[in-house]
């Protein structure tokens, strides 16, 4: 483990999206780092998300194409990044199966362009300059396939995707570990569980059951609803990341979680809990009476959990909120914050997609 400069310049690629933005609204606010955010805003990227720190002097925006290696290329010349976080991705696995060629194009053309970028400025750098640089990659807990109902995926466990998302993200992980291996790029990986909390774009599973729940629709939930997933407070995995890229040992990967394992069925019923706590129903009836249950997502993976001890143990990073606390926190968020919801769900946000039809 080694010790960051106080300052770091930072270029995250994707920083308009849901962890990226929160990820830079981290950086400006509880750091000295300066950020530039590239993002090529697709319906995903909203720069509304980062409106509380839009005007720090240490903030920049770039519209950008990380597909475009030469203007990526002339980004990362201007700003001379000490690190270079790459979020920048299509998440969501629904949307992967109806049109999986975005995915194959972004997640592994894009970091390919992404690491071409990035090996010409480094190699151009002086050896101190070298030995401060950084290129993180953001990755996934799918890219490990599906689990049995116990054990937990590790840093050792071996590639199995099974959806065109964590495929497409499987490959992006492999092409950063061979740039490592190859030609000395210095790289870490990180792969996450399921993110949540503020600024989360409708169409994933806990913001869509907040608004549909305020909305008195149906609350869908898929197959019986006992898939599990391991759930991480979106601001938890932005001090992980920072603490991997400050501390992180080069060619290493480390695993974030959140320590909550939950089936989908019992997120929904919290999500119902906390809003007949905070915002009771004007009718007297509970939430959970809106739930419905839903085909299944064609290939859904069973059960997904996360043992975050080597992060834990070697960079002293711990998740600061419960599932409890983090969705009282999310609820309330969505609540109180309309004006950045509703103009996505009337650009019909929350409609499904991903039936394999």
């Amino acid at each position: 483990m080694t010790d960051a400069p106080h300052s770091l310049r930072i270029l995250v690629t994707g920083g308009a999206g849901f962890i990226g933005s929160a990820l830079v609204r981290h950086l400006i606010r509880d750091t000295a780092h300066e950020v530039l955010n590239v993002d090529k805003l697709t319906y995903a990227g909203n720069l509304a998300s980062l409106d509380p720190i839009a005007n720090s002097p240490r903030y920049a925006f770039l519209q950008g194409d990380i597909c475009d290696t030469a203007a990526m290329t002339a980004a990362i010349a201007e700003f001379r990044p000490q690190v270079i976080t790459h979020l920048a991705a299509e998440s969501h696995v629904d949307r992967s199966i109806d049109g999986p060629a975005e995915f194959i194009q972004t997640n592994i053309v894009g970091t390919f362009s992404m690491l071409s970028a990035a090996l010409d400025y480094w190699k151009g750098l002086d050896d101190e300059e070298k030995a401060v640089f950084r290129f993180h990659h953001i990755s996934t807990d799918e890219v490990f396939g599906t689990l049995a109902d116990d054990g937990f995926f590790t840093e050792e466990t071996p590639y199995d995707p099974h959806s065109p998302y964590s495929a497409s993200k499987a490959s992006s992980d492999h092409l950063v570990r061979a740039w490592h291996d190859t030609y000395g790029l210095p790289v870490i990986v990180t792969n996450c569980s399921n993110n949540y909390g503020p600024y989360h774009y409708p169409e994933k599973l806990i913001p869509l059951v907040i608004l549909k729940a305020l909305a008195d629709e149906t609350l869908p939930v898929y197959g019986k609803g006992l898939n599990v997933r391991d759930w991480l407070f979106v601001e938890d995995h932005a001090r992980a990341l920072t603490s991997v890229f400050e501390k992180g040992v080069i060619g290493e990967s480390y695993i974030i979680g959140g320590r909550a394992e939950k089936t989908n069925i019992d997120v929904v019923r919290s999500i119902c809990e906390t809003l007949d706590r905070v915002r009771p129903r004007a009718d007297g009836k509970k939430y959970e009476e809106q739930i419905g249950y839903v085909t299944d997502r064609p290939g859904h993976d069973h059960r997904y959990a996360i043992d975050p001890s080597k992060l834990e143990r070697e960079l002293g990073w711990k998740a600061q909120e419960s599932f409890a606390s983090g969705i009282e926190r999310t609820v309330t968020w969505y609540l109180d914050n309309e004006t950045w919801w509703r103009p996505l769900v009337e650009q019909q946000a929350v409609k499904r997609v991903g039936l394999g039809n």
